[in-house]
């Protein structure tokens, strides 16, 4: 028996006849969207659908040098504060026809390093950064190569490329003081021991102006560690008024484990997370966190990268997002809080 012959691939051409466009309309329709008005992009996906067509992106790239992925790299993915920077950088790269290959670096320098070379031997687009890079890795070459950085969630006036973030100092500086206006005085932290979170620490305790009661906890932060860190700070000064934690989900564990010891919130101590995660309005009480716009993060970063690789100068490549403390039940006390007996 003779072999059965090869199906016939689908071309372009076959979906540019069924959608009753132009070849150069068809191929603009798939790789380059934002140029093609909204039925056009209708009809020649239907006509996709319709033939079987699959885009060679490997080949495409090839003629066009452009991989059309970006590469996002975040300590880890579970992380709250992160998510919404993560799925605007997604749809707003999307709607260009770019593709985002997530890399978690785990606060490890070592495989941030490994994930980058694997990164740029991929040949992406563009990189986005949760974070600042280490200036070690891989960052000659990604300037020789002429690659799009954008680092994100941070702040420095020298960034590899460009910038969207919020100073960390600032943050922890803000907290403390809208901690002693509250007229608190025996305050203590609860944070991961990564390098933004350190920053948060040292911001607060400059503004506080002496050193605090402090319990740090591997990144990434947990309700566990969170429940643990109270008694270790307890230990530390028993009439403890306010804590400041390093992440909500540190926060959360604080105020459970609060109520566990009797406790009341806000009344006996006022507590105040970062990053103002989506379930932070709906503990009981309510959560006092900082605010980051991350979703308006992600939306930049990502228009930052389009621009650059369409060889446009990007005017504006450093923006502090800045950020809010949103007060909430857990520190709405009036005053000092009742003292524990």
């Amino acid at each position: 028996m003779s072999p059965p012959a090869a199906p016939k691939s689908v071309t372009l051409h076959d979906v540019a006849r069924e959608a009753k466009v132009s070849l150069i309309t068809a191929s603009r329709a798939i790789s380059n969207p934002e140029v093609v008005s909204k039925s056009t992009i209708e009809r020649v996906m239907r006509a996709v659908q319709i033939t079987g067509y699959v885009p060679n992106r490997l080949a495409g790239g090839l003629k066009s040098k452009r991989s059309m992925t970006v590469a996002a790299l975040v300590p880890v993915i579970s992380v709250p504060q992160f998510l919404p920077t993560v799925q605007t950088l997604t749809e707003t790269l999307d709607r260009a026809g770019y593709q985002l290959i997530l890399g978690q670096t785990g606060y490890d320098r070592a495989r941030e390093s490994a994930l980058l070379e694997t990164m740029i031997s991929r040949r992406v687009d563009g990189i986005v950064m949760a974070g600042l890079l280490d200036p070690l890795a891989a960052v000659e070459r990604l300037r020789r190569l002429g690659t799009p950085v954008v680092e994100t969630w941070d702040l420095t006036d020298r960034p590899v490329d460009m910038l969207v973030g919020f100073s960390h100092v600032k943050v922890g500086s803000a907290v403390a003081g809208y901690f002693l206006a509250k007229g608190w005085r025996r305050l203590a932290i609860a944070t991961a021991d990564d390098h933004r979170a350190l920053q948060r620490r040292d911001g607060f305790v400059s503004a506080v102006g002496r050193e605090v009661p402090t319990v740090l906890v591997k990144a990434p932060s947990t309700l566990r560690l969170g429940r643990e860190a109270l008694g270790q700070l307890l230990a530390q000064d028993p009439g403890i008024e306010a804590i400041y934690c390093s992440s909500d989900g540190l926060a959360d564990g604080v105020m459970i484990e609060a109520r566990a010891r009797g406790i009341r919130i806000p009344e006996q101590l006022a507590v105040c997370g970062f990053g103002d995660a989506d379930f932070a309005a709906h503990l009981e009480p309510a959560l006092s966190t900082v605010h980051i716009e991350g979703a308006e993060i992600g939306r930049r970063a990502a228009e930052m990268i389009i621009a650059r690789c369409r060889g446009e100068t990007v005017a504006q490549p450093i923006i502090d997002i800045g950020f809010r403390i949103v007060e909430r039940a857990s520190t709405l006390g009036a005053g000092q809080p009742a003292r524990r007996r």
